[in-house]
């Protein structure tokens, strides 16, 4: 069983996915030289003609990914940074996730996004440090955040084989994470949840890599509660039946998420759960603040970001 980085799984799922379909093509800035890892051998494996390095045009691109995959392509692109998603946000919310619901299903668009360094990294300040996952799950684009790096492998499969557009979050706070990754890792269903840890005390929705601050948090108060860490994977679809059946055994529920806290996902899970579930205390969710732009400066950047501490203090509020 391979010990493999998040990043060198994602890797392997792409690799995988062009050897077993010559429509999968992959494109992006400076993709050939592998900067992020993602695309590492394929050039030499695969050839230039299915890996190809675009002008600084995330517009153009973007655009010519949806024309590609209306040809009968299935092209993957690769955005550097997620704050490159603003710029192409018209190509892929107004176009390429439409045509298909415009056309009566007649026009298939399956086209892959991938983001491999979602998120904070230090010091790379407002512009490149979004998570703007909640922007995609809104409009109905499927959107997709794998917490290890065997669920990345199956998340991103299911993706390329989607015959419309996904967005897949890979966080930088991940990428370098290992995990003994099975040789073979099926493609995981959208739509269906994980836990990584059973509970009975009170249920702590995690997405990306926060899933591992949850499980350090539910270590750290094991002695006092007993708490059920609960990985959607992907955050649209979004497994309300895996959410509720996890809420229906504790009784109370805590959102721990990347995003910034108005109109983000953690405030959507809170409102249904509100709405729909059996709840015995109002429910909490730990997000970045309203309006965050992450500074520059390494300290000011990590106050702003959900931390371990901000969870264990909602989860002793929800239990009291």
């Amino acid at each position: 069983m391979p010990r493999l980085t998040y990043i060198q799984a994602l890797n392997k799922a792409l690799t995988a996915e062009m050897a077993d379909d010559p429509t999968v093509c992959v494109l992006g800035e400076d993709i050939r030289a592998a900067l992020t890892g993602l695309t590492r051998g394929l050039v030499k494996k695969f050839g230039p003609e299915r890996v190809l390095d675009t002008p600084l045009s995330e517009q153009a691109f973007t655009s010519f990914a949806t024309g590609a995959a209306m040809s009968g392509y299935r092209p993957v692109v690769e955005f550097q940074i997620p704050s490159l998603l603003f710029l192409a946000f018209e190509q892929i919310a107004n176009h390429a996730h439409k045509f298909s619901l415009m056309s009566g299903g007649q026009t298939k668009v399956p086209v892959t996004y991938v983001l491999p360094g979602a998120g904070s990294r230090a010091g790379w300040a407002g512009q490149h440090s979004d998570q703007p996952h909640s922007l995609f799950a809104h409009i109905g684009v499927k959107t997709v955040i794998p917490a290890t790096p065997t669920d990345a492998i199956g998340l991103l499969r299911t993706a390329i084989r989607d015959d419309d557009p996904v967005v897949l979050f890979a966080p930088a706070a991940l990428l370098r994470t290992r995990e003994d990754v099975p040789a073979e890792v099926a493609a995981i269903p959208f739509g269906e949840g994980r836990i990584h840890r059973s509970g009975s005390d009170v249920t702590v929705v995690a997405i990306g890599h926060l899933v591992q601050d949850a499980l350090a948090v539910a270590e750290q108060l094991a002695d006092r509660y007993s708490v059920e860490v609960f990985d959607p994977r992907t955050v649209y679809p979004f497994d309300w039946a895996g959410l509720a059946e996890s809420v229906g055994r504790t009784g109370r529920l805590v959102v721990l998420d990347d995003g910034n806290r108005s109109c983000g996902v953690a405030a959507e899970i809170v409102a249904t759960a509100a709405e729909e579930m059996a709840l015995v205390a109002p429910p909490k969710r730990v997000t970045r603040p309203d309006g965050a732009v992450l500074p520059f400066a390494l300290e000011l950047d990590q106050s702003i970001q959900p931390s371990q501490e901000d969870l264990a203090y909602a989860i002793t509020a929800v239990m009291k």
